[in-house]
């Protein structure tokens, strides 16, 4: 963030800016002006920030051809916010920094990644994350500063994060048997393979930890950690999920933040659990044309930072929905290329596959059992291969379901330890539905592939048709009235409940579900032109 301000410091510090009117924070939409000149925002020190319309999920963004820099836009983050934010503001200030440095880096290396893709060979194991690399190469849909990753220095991303295609041996750590829940590790070596004597096999189990991990394992008393790294991985999009072989994934906790600071990547003793409760719900219930990943295998040690979970993937061609809008390394758009081999070059016919078994299967678990995943565009796959696409989800435990509406339906409660899980509001799911499955999972994906027009008329009419299904019944007709007729749709302060305000103050029990500002509604007016396109390419 020096003076002067190159093109990946305006991209991020314009998209920081788009997201801080977006949540009005601290009532910075009260800055807005409109005059003979056009609408603008007033920033620190009086310059006038020219502003458009044009976006998905707010009326105004930054016009592309303002030059600011994240030295004004902090500047009048700091001069909004009350004095109670200020340890938020820091934090925040330092995630933008962290960005923007993870975008420098990621522009040095992204030429040398792509001809890695390029070459690698069939089968390789280069290949089994060549999608999950490409995804990499786009920005969140919302969430500005998502390149941080808390705390990582350019050796550990080079070392470690997806849009860097490493591969890495996993490190061990030896826990006391009567620490541990869950399953076997199946892939775990022999004691003596990483350095440590085999006769604690008779105490102690093996638990795979991720290299960036080792220094907080080291500090847990009763973990020791084995000199010798053993298991060659490759991250995934997520980075703390890597990836064995093309079928096989590993979930791991990290001492690291995404998407705001309190989104830690630790995991919490009873997630895994919860999330194989979920699955098991799922399996469960009527689907057509949907997979859902195993997700039945894992360990905990009861830390945050020991604990595992193995992913088994189904077979055949697995492209996660946030690699859609990725550059190929021929240069066209991941859709496209798949279009052209799977759909005769045509867009607008894979999403509108795509679309169908998404609204089939989601508005169903809403009416139905009043179930609503967190199954974003990182959660998602398309499965190609013989026959019809597939849809698959994953990471199930962010899912919100009413037991109420399961008893109806006669399903059992699961019995989770996340009383967050559960909710006997209708709302609360449509707010999970609308800020996940509509804008994240189905028109980020649409908008970025067709023109504006077009992509608006495919969500809404695929949408439509899943709710044509149930008619009247009442929670149809209330996601109806909360998405194709709703005047504005929904959306969630992230930066606000992530980063910025103090939980004590938001009142957020979950600030991956705080809510609290709203877009136009793109199903009813879309734009005639995209300004501020999400899940865009970086510069």
């Amino acid at each position: 963030m020096g003076d002067r301000v190159t093109a990946r410091e305006r991209y991020l510090a314009s998209r920081v800016l788009d997201a801080l009117l977006r949540e009005d924070y601290g009532g910075l939409a009260g800055r807005i002006t409109r005059s003979k000149d056009g609408v603008a925002l007033v920033l620190t020190g009086g310059r006038r920030v020219r502003l458009v319309p044009g976006s998905l999920f707010q009326d105004f963004v930054v016009a592309p051809e303002e030059a600011i820099g994240l030295r004004e836009v902090l500047a009048t983050l700091r001069e909004v916010a009350p004095p109670q934010d200020g340890p938020g503001i820091e934090a925040f200030a330092r995630e933008c920094g962290q960005a923007l440095r993870a975008l420098d880096l990621h522009a040095a290396h992204r030429e040398r990644v792509l001809g890695l893709l390029a070459a690698a060979e069939p089968g390789a194991r280069l290949r089994a994350v060549r999608y999950e690399t490409l995804a990499a190469f786009v920005d969140h849909p919302v969430y500005p500063t998502a390149r941080c990753r808390n705390g990582l220095s350019d050796e550990e991303l080079t070392a470690y994060a997806p849009e860097f295609a490493p591969s890495f041996a996993l490190r061990w750590a030896a826990v006391p048997r009567e620490r541990v829940s869950g399953a076997a590790m199946p892939y775990a070596p022999g004691f003596a393979e990483v350095g440590l004597a085999p006769s604690l096999a008779r105490t102690h189990v093996l638990f795979p930890v991720h290299p960036l991990t080792v220094p907080v394992v080291e500090e847990i008393p009763w973990a020791i950690v084995a000199a010798r790294p053993y298991l060659e991985v490759r991250p995934t999009l997520s980075t703390r999920t890597v990836a064995l072989d093309a079928g096989t994934h590993v979930k791991l906790p990290l001492p690291t933040s995404t998407l705001g600071l309190r989104n830690r990547r630790s995991i919490k003793p009873g997630t895994l659990a919860d999330g194989a409760r979920a699955e098991l719900l799922l399996r469960g219930l009527p689907h057509r044309g949907v997979l859902l990943a195993d997700e039945q295998t894992y360990g905990h040690a009861g830390h945050e930072y020991l604990g595992w979970l193995v992913r088994r993937l189904p077979p055949g061609e697995i492209v996660p929905v946030a690699a859609l809008a990725a550059p190929t390394p021929s240069g066209v758009p991941v859709v496209e290329e798949l279009a052209g081999r799977w759909y005769g070059g045509d867009v607008a016919a894979l999403l509108g596959d795509y679309l169908r078994l998404l609204f089939g299967f989601q508005v169903r678990l809403f009416v139905r059992y009043g179930t609503a995943l967190e199954a974003h565009q990182q959660n998602l796959a398309l499965v190609l291969g013989d026959g019809p696409a597939r849809l698959l989800v994953k990471d199930n435990d962010g899912l919100l379901t009413s037991p109420d509406r399961l008893l109806a339906a006669g399903v059992a409660v699961p019995d989770f330890t996340d009383e967050r899980m559960l909710t006997d509001d209708p709302h609360a799911l449509a707010d999970v539905f609308v800020t996940i499955t509509l804008h994240l999972a189905a028109a980020a994906v649409a908008f970025c592939a067709l023109p504006p027009v077009q992509a608006s008329r495919l969500v809404r009419d695929t949408l439509g048709e899943a709710l044509a299904e149930y008619g009247e019944d009442p929670m149809a007709r209330l996601l109806r009235a909360r998405t194709l007729e709703a005047a504005r749709l929904v959306g969630k302060s992230m930066i606000i409940a992530g980063t910025l305000v103090d939980k004590a103050r938001t009142g957020a029990r979950d600030v991956n579900k705080y809510y609290g500002t709203s877009g136009p509604n793109y199903l009813r007016h879309p734009p005639q032109a995209i300004q501020n396109m999400t899940m865009r390419r970086t510069p």
